[in-house]
């Protein structure tokens, strides 16, 4: 999703972008995986493919080709890099000794032998790292090892292995790290190899493995991590050979060639970074193509701040997720997460809920369908020939440079940020306004056609500034509006004087029964295991309980021991350590306070500076684990989240609330 939103902005902007991956198809994992489901591999690695694909297209990823790195353009690429590293010297024989399961008959991965960290005595610990202390080491000093594919305790063997000079590229890749190819979180990250000494990288896996066999053995393969990226490559060719290349001029010299002017951009996961920025690029040139203008890096994905899990319902399928929820919620809420760094996000799945219902329905969606009604029905779908508030339209375009920024550098948070206060001041435009109010009086209807076209005019720039996150939606309101193509040329000029069409819902709330359900159809254990989870709590909120009772009656005389206050939030932050406090700075006119409040899930910090909001204000002050709370703000909370309770537009701090 990053990567397609990403491409998607660049063909916004007119650029040609041409958009590859493929499938990785190789290594131990899949033959064992084959082997226990007893079809070949090629047969697995194809129903995974159709699978990834299926599910790509449902979540609007768009890809010009998605092709597998089991194919024969990738084999006969890796060929040639092969050749041509050894005819420069960079490809190194050598005796090892490894883990090998005798019963099995089989030499193993580090991955795939298990047993008690050499450091700590953590049991249950992959061959090559421990997740409890994070100390590295080699299989041989595991205590009581394991294969994870008998059972037995492995044997050393030795075997001849084929190993590529990575060190040889020592001062060409700080060099190129230095020349701002890799975000400054990754070099330094990387600078903690280039301390310990670029070591020889290992390249080959024995048989049996499912791979490409090295040229010139029988019973040699190429490491999964050599053909993997080179799939790039061969997804490239392929896509230039086929009728949509060649009628694109595609040339896999044009982009591959030391000498190409065109832009090579990847993106990839923090685990696989050491491929990607240190043997790729190296064996790039070694192998003599060019290396990439950047590689894009982001971080992990958690789900209610842990990992995935399925007796909780978070291991969620992408085609679970397809049967119950819209698949553009979650490219908005990723959207809304992602920064340009390393940074892990977290699928929170109440916050998710709050977040779409609060900016895609209530600021995005809402501005349409309130102007829309009075164009419709009063004036036969015509818009307006002139904008109501001209300053207010040329404000929304020229705030498509600051979004487009945020877009080009990877800070997608940063542009959904930007664009829902544009959403914020559109609906103030109207609220302000009160079409409703003008249409009583006949006199007012070219007023009201006005208004409602600009409201439309500043909808359609948001759709614009939302298209590469949202483009299901941004093609059904082109079809509401009667609109060309949305791009962000076009957004500089007003649609004025035509006709749109009836409007139709373009997004409702989400239910937050959905996420129940999803939750429960993603878990493998019984469903009442997962009370404790955000979506069981969701749903169990929204059923009334039974033994409820009505609330008891007050006197006019007790409401009025409450004292009420207009307050402006003057800063929030986050509060460390807390996970749902946020630490509010109003000024309620006379003085300011500080307010510990628990709406982090449903607003970001940076979002509620300059709100308004409701505060009680004699409340007693409470001294809580993270400082002393000086009152409470209102909110509202229901099936569609938690919501702040702020005044009308034009009150100010300090005023009474009776």
């Amino acid at each position: 999703m990053q990567t397609d939103i990403w491409v998607r902005y660049l063909r916004l902007r007119g650029h040609e972008v041409t958009y590859v991956c493929a499938s990785d198809a190789h290594g131990t994992p899949i033959m064992l995986k084959a082997r226990d489901a007893g079809i070949a591999p090629e047969t697995l690695v194809d129903n995974y493919r159709s699978e990834h694909r299926r599910d790509f297209a449902g979540f609007h990823v768009d890809f010009d080709n998605y092709y597998t790195t089991h194919s024969e353009e990738n084999r006969e690429l890796v060929e040639l890099f092969y050749s041509r590293l050894q005819q420069r010297e960079l490809i190194a024989r050598r005796t090892i000794q490894q883990a090998y399961d005798a019963e099995a008959q089989m030499f193993l991965p580090d991955r795939f032998v298990r047993g008690e960290c050499p450091v700590c005595g953590a049991p249950d610990q992959y061959g090559d790292s421990c997740e409890i202390c994070g100390a590295t080491y080699s299989p041989s000093e595991l205590k009581n090892p394991r294969s994870v594919v008998s059972g037995s305790a492995p044997v050393q063997k030795d075997s001849e292995h084929f190993f590529f000079r990575l060190g040889a590229f020592e001062q060409s890749l700080r060099a190129w790290h230095a020349a701002g190819h890799v975000h400054e979180n990754v070099a330094r990250k990387l600078q903690e190899w280039f301390d310990a000494g670029l070591k020889d990288w290992d390249i080959s896996r024995d048989a049996p493995y499912f791979g490409f066999r090295i040229p010139g053995t029988e019973n040699k393969y190429f490491y999964v991590w050599v053909d993997a990226p080179v799939g790039y490559m061969a997804s490239f060719r392929n896509l230039a050979a086929s009728p949509a290349g060649r009628a694109r001029g595609l040339s896999f010299d044009d982009y591959w060639q030391p000498d190409s002017s065109a832009e090579l951009y990847h993106f990839i996961g923090k685990d696989i970074l050491y491929f990607h920025t240190l043997f790729w690029p190296a064996l790039l040139e070694g192998a003599g193509f060019r290396r990439p203008t950047a590689v894009h890096v982001h971080g992990f994905l958690t789900v209610n701040g842990q990992k995935m899990s399925k007796s909780r319902g978070t291991f969620i399928a992408a085609s679970t997720w397809l049967a119950h929820l819209e698949p553009e919620y979650l490219r908005y809420y990723y959207a809304f997460k992602l920064g340009p760094g390393l940074d892990d996000i977290d699928l929170n799945l109440e916050d998710f809920v709050a977040r779409v219902n609060a900016d895609l329905v209530g600021k995005y969606v809402n501005l349409a369908s309130r102007c829309a009604g009075f164009i419709n029905q009063r004036f036969d779908g015509q818009l307006a020939a002139t904008l109501d508030a001209p300053e207010l339209q040329q404000r929304f375009v020229e705030a498509g440079r600051s979004i487009g920024e945020a877009y080009e550098n990877r800070e997608y948070g940063r542009a959904m940020r930007e664009t829902m206060a544009l959403a914020d001041e559109a609906n103030r435009y109207i609220d302000d306004c009160k079409p409703w109010a003008l249409a009583k009086d006949p006199a007012n209807l070219p007023r009201v056609q006005a208004v409602c076209t600009q409201g439309l005019n500043l909808f359609r720039l948001l759709t614009v500034y939302l298209k590469p996150v949202l483009p299901n939606i941004a093609a059904r309101v082109e079809i509401f509006l009667a609109s060309p193509p949305l791009d962000w040329a076009t957004r500089c000029e007003p649609l004025l004087g035509t006709r749109i069409a009836a409007y139709q819902s373009l997004l409702v709330r989400v239910d937050p029964d959905a996420i129940s359900r999803m939750v429960k159809s993603s878990m493998d254990t019984p469903a009442k295991t997962a009370a404790a989870t955000p979506a069981t709590a969701l749903a169990a909120a929204k059923a009334p309980a039974k033994t409820a009772e009505t609330p008891a009656e007050i006197e006019l005389d007790d409401f009025q021991k409450v004292d009420l206050r207009i307050a402006t939030v003057l800063a929030a932050e986050a509060v460390e350590g807390a996970d749902k406090l946020v630490r509010l700075t109003l000024d309620i006119g006379s003085e300011q306070r500080t307010v510990l409040s628990g709406i982090k899930a449903a607003y970001a910090p940076a979002d509620l500076v300059g709100k308004q909001v409701i505060l009680v204000a004699n409340l007693k002050p409470r001294k809580m684990r993270f400082g002393v709370s000086q009152g409470m703000v209102l909110a509202a909370s229901g099936d569609a989240g938690l919501f702040l309770v702020g005044p009308d537009s034009g009150a100010t701090a300090g005023m009474r609330v009776s």
